[in-house]
Order: structure tokens, then sequence, then C-alpha cells
């Protein structure tokens, strides 16, 4: 019987992307993304955040590198990898990360305005760039008229 390795997050950057070009060609990115939840224990609220290293390569690396900073908050799908190595004194290390394969923009950065609106932006391993400011603002007018064409029931 077959297994399923799938991650969901959605979180909140801790940091700007750390992002390598690399001989062969290929970006890689990574981020930490927080997660958070809330419980109450002994009628006190309390919050439990962990921290996630996520890897990003080629497309949804450079994507990443041009669009996300600190604090952005971001959809993840991906898978969980783990590397090992030896450390300096020869003890193996176990390094678990995950892999995306895909990435959605919750929100928009403030600081540029012609990339990113309020909209989501869902982008995949292989996915092309992001549309341009003109091209979500046609998408979002035509769904405006879609949607103001309906027959409302009241």
């Amino acid at each position: 019987m077959a297994g399923v390795n799938k991650v969901i997050l959605l979180g909140n950057l801790g940091a700007d992307p750390e992002v390598r070009h690399l001989e062969s060609g290929s970006i890689v990115a990574n981020i930490s993304v927080a997660t958070s939840e809330s419980y109450v224990k002994n009628g006190q609220r309390m919050e439990q955040t962990e921290w996630h290293k996520v890897e990003l390569w080629d497309k949804l690396a450079e994507l990443c590198e041009k669009y996300l900073s600190k604090g952005n908050t971001v959809y993840i799908e991906g898978k969980i990898r783990t590397n090992t190595y030896q450390d300096k004194d020869g003890v193996t290390r176990y390094d678990k990360r995950i892999r995306a394969t895909n990435m959605t923009f919750v929100g928009g950065r403030n600081d540029d305005t012609d990339s990113m609106d309020d909209n989501n932006n869902s982008y995949s391993q292989g996915t092309s760039s992001p549309p341009s400011s003109s091209q979500k603002k046609e998408e979002a007018a035509s769904q405006r008229n879609e949607q103001d064409t309906d027959d409302l029931p009241f």
C-alpha cells in the first residue's frame, strides 16, 4: 500500500526569503513559515507557534524572491523531505523541510502595487509568472460584470 506525503501550511514569513542561484542555473529559495494555533488552558488563552522550513525551487523560487518578504502570508502545499548529513563531530543529523509544489500569495505587498493586488495569486511548480496588474483588473471587471447580470432572488 502506498502512503501519502502531503503538507498544507498557511502562515507568515518570519524573515525575507534566502535565495541562491546555483551554477546549474537552478534557483532555490528557503523561507521560514510560522503557523499559530490558540487554545485555552486553565481559563487562560494560550498561543503556540510552530516554525516550518520551506524550500522552493526554480519558478516558485523566482516568484518568492520577487514578491515575498518578512510578514507576508502564504499558503504552501508540498511534501516533507528529510536530508541526512554528518556534523563536524561525525554525528548523523536529520534536517526536515517542506519541499513546496504549490504556493499561493495571500494578500499583497503595499510597496509594489504594479505586481500584487489584494487578491490571492496561486502558482505551482512550472506555472508562468504572475499576471500583470492590468490583466488582474480586467479579470476582476469581467467577474463583476458576470455577477451583475445574474438574476438575484430578492
